[in-house]
């Protein structure tokens, strides 16, 4: 079992370095439930969403669910993001190791839009009614470390989209690899997202008036926004209590340009963090660029509290920033 992991993960890497070069700008706009590709956890954020091969803990979800698989006891995170256009994107998880089983993970990330008035073709200054579209992942991981090498993490979401009187659910699903060379802290990761079926809307929401009959038009179905990640991390500095950690992102976007990340920690103690990163796209209107963030240990009794911050230049927009509360036990 344990060389036919050897191969596996240098086989899965290898379909990946595949697609480097396969973004599909023509495709831009096309795909739908974005929610996915909205970023949780202030530590990748803060590097530049670098954290492929370096990803733990419950923000290990977003990033590469087999960083889940180093996690030791329970740890319960909580998080709040003041978004694009005052979007409001707020995440909460809990995890557990179970001794000789896994890791298990449920995790629920919600998108509050805010409120928006009813216009009509009759009422185009609006009817008086308000409505809140709502986008919902709920999720649920399990990863294993299969070998001292090889870890391995899959997480299936069920989505759920709400705009006015119309909804579009669907099922989504990660599968992620985490090789550690054991050799001067070299990290290779790879992970799959948002793969599942088509969504689309229905409900009457989507009713169209016209000579005060009904009629219902049928929603048009929507791909999800699926990509591969490549990642590799090097610790590169480790003494006395300082060490640096540099990490590299290659993602390859269905429906975008490539994507190039670039990040670094810098840790002293294993309490305090410091963290940058940038991202590039040859997309001419890609929002986002540098990255800086923060973070903090705190023990309380048996108890690790963390507490995280990360700023993200956004272009048109305000700057993303990113607040996130860690407790393991």
């Amino acid at each position: 079992m344990k060389y036919r992991l050897l191969l596996v993960v240098p086989a899965l890497l290898l379909l990946g370095l595949s697609a480097v070069q396969a973004g599909n700008p023509a495709r831009t706009g096309t795909a739908g439930a974005s929610e996915l590709l909205i970023p949780i956890g202030s530590r990748g954020a803060a590097m530049g969403g670098t954290v492929t091969a370096d990803a733990y803990g419950v923000e290990a979800v977003y990033w590469n669910p087999a960083g889940l698989a180093s996690l030791e006891g329970t740890e319960a995170m909580f998080g709040h993001l003041p978004y694009l256009a005052d979007i409001g994107v707020s995440f909460g998880g809990v995890a557990t190791a179970i001794e000789g089983f896994g890791t298990l993970a449920a995790t629920a990330k919600v998108v509050s839009v805010g409120d928006i008035q009813e216009t009509t073709v009759d009422q185009p200054d609006g009817t008086g009614r308000l409505f809140n579209p709502t986008l919902t992942v709920l999720g649920l991981t399990y990863a294993k470390q299969f070998t001292a090498n090889v870890a391995f993490g899959a997480t299936g979401m069920f989505l759920n989209e709400k705009i006015f009187e119309m909804n579009a659910s669907g099922m989504a699903f990660d599968v992620g690899f985490i090789y550690d060379t054991r050799w001067h802290g070299v990290k290779f990761g790879l992970t799959l997202k948002n793969y599942g079926a088509n969504m689309k809307f229905s409900g009457k929401g989507g009713e169209v008036r016209e000579s005060n009959h009904g009629l219902t038009p049928e929603g048009k179905a929507f791909d999800l926004p699926s990509y591969i990640a490549l990642g590799v991390a090097y610790n590169f500095f480790n003494q006395n209590k300082s060490s640096v950690t540099l990490n590299g992102n290659f993602r390859s976007n269905n429906f975008s340009e490539d994507l190039w990340q670039g990040g670094a920690e810098y840790a002293y103690d294993g309490k305090y963090f410091l963290r940058g990163g940038y991202n590039y796209s040859k997309q001419t209107d890609y929002l986002y660029g540098a990255t800086l963030g923060a973070g903090l240990i705190v023990p309380i009794g048996n108890t690790k509290v963390t507490f995280e911050y990360a700023w993200n230049q956004t272009d048109v927009f305000d700057d993303n920033q990113f607040f996130t509360v860690k407790a393991n036990f």
